[in-house]
């Protein structure tokens, strides 16, 4: 009997987490749910955004599933020490799991290609896989240190780094367009050095039927968002991938339909990537469509039930036309929506 750890924590995390639950029930029955805290909640109750109690939960998890961390910009958390602070939890939880390859899809629903900010032409049919590096580089490198006016951090790969998330990207590939960039700035930087070549390298032992490109990071930024057709499935190192998901994330038109998986030696890790929205929290009006399309990932990747991911997404897709929540324009309150999934699940696939 597959086990789920949930982890709601801070703002509308327990709304929508709540809501993605609700759906994963119906789909897979056989499923149990334990929930545990993370992030600022933590801090209140237990003293760390990542309480021994939870990290222990997770030994015997099959995948976790996550709402969100994190409070306003004045919050007190965001005064404690980093190491105490809600995205220190995260990170931390990341790191327990082994969660070395992000999965963010970015893809335009049909039909709602009036919500992108893009011109409905360039949104029409966009459907990018960014797998993000997610335990290496800039972010993660113990070599830091503010020095009275000064302060470095640095951002280190190795080759086995490198290998393990592009395998990750090539295998995605394989399963979708058949097509692969790899994101670096090679022109500037020696660690993108390293990184273009291990990437070519593998692309060369073992996957030479995908088609892989090399770009630099700025040149992705601009035509992510001016031709993003022209991509299948990007990879990259850490610090990029934060930055070039968050970028693509506005072209559906909302943080509110961007899932994504963290996936690596462990349990793997499912969550919406908007943030906790503290102003709206607790007013029942969060469009959970991002931590549904999570639990889509969590069935796909973690349990391998391909057909109840499917019903899931399909359910989604169909909720989004008929129902629509507040911030892609509708009317749709958090239960509102996550009702009409419910309804949509037994609408057949195609």
């Amino acid at each position: 009997m597959p086990k789920i750890i949930t982890l709601p924590g801070d703002g509308i995390g327990p709304e929508v987490t709540a809501a993605a639950v609700q759906v994963l029930r119906e789909v897979a029955p056989d499923v149990t749910t334990e929930e545990h805290l993370i992030g600022g909640i933590a801090y209140d109750r237990e003293g760390q955004p990542f309480p021994d109690s939870t990290r222990a939960a997770l030994k015997d998890a099959d995948a976790v599933l996550l709402g969100t961390v994190g409070g306003a910009q004045d919050s007190d958390w965001n005064k404690l020490e980093r190491k105490l602070r809600p995205e220190s939890g995260l990170l931390a939880l990341r790191q327990a799991l082994g969660c070395y390859a992000n999965l963010r899809p970015v893809r335009v629903q049909p039909g709602l290609e009036h919500l992108s900010p893009l011109k409905a032409e360039l949104a029409r049919g966009v459907d990018i896989l960014i797998v993000r590096e997610l335990l290496g580089g800039v972010y993660f490198d113990q070599d830091r240190k503010i020095e009275g006016s000064s302060a470095y951090n640095t951002m280190r790969y190795t080759t086995p780094e490198v290998e393990r998330v592009a395998r990750v990207a090539f295998e995605s590939a394989q399963q979708r367009g058949g097509r692969l960039t790899s994101v670096d700035k090679a022109n500037v930087l020696e660690v993108s050095e390293l990184w273009r070549r291990d990437v070519q390298a593998l692309h060369d032992r073992q996957y030479p039927g995908v088609q892989l490109n090399h770009e630099y990071v700025d040149s992705v930024a601009m035509l992510i968002v001016s031709d993003p057709s022209r991509y299948d499935v990007i990879v990259t190192e850490n610090l990029f991938g934060d930055i070039l998901s968050d970028l693509a994330a506005v072209i559906p038109g909302s943080l509110g339909l961007m899932p994504s998986a963290s996936l690596g030696d462990g349990p793997g890790l499912y969550e919406p990537i908007h943030g906790s929205a503290p102003d709206i929290a607790g007013q029942g009006i969060a469009n959970p469509a991002a931590a549904i399309m999570s639990v889509g990932m969590l069935l796909r990747h973690s349990l391998h039930r391909n057909d109840a991911a499917d019903r899931v997404d399909h359910a989604v897709s169909l909720a989004l036309r008929s129902h629509p929540s507040r911030d892609l324009g509708g009317q749709a309150d958090t239960a509102t929506f996550t009702r009409a999934v419910m309804d949509a699940l037994s609408v057949p696939v195609g």
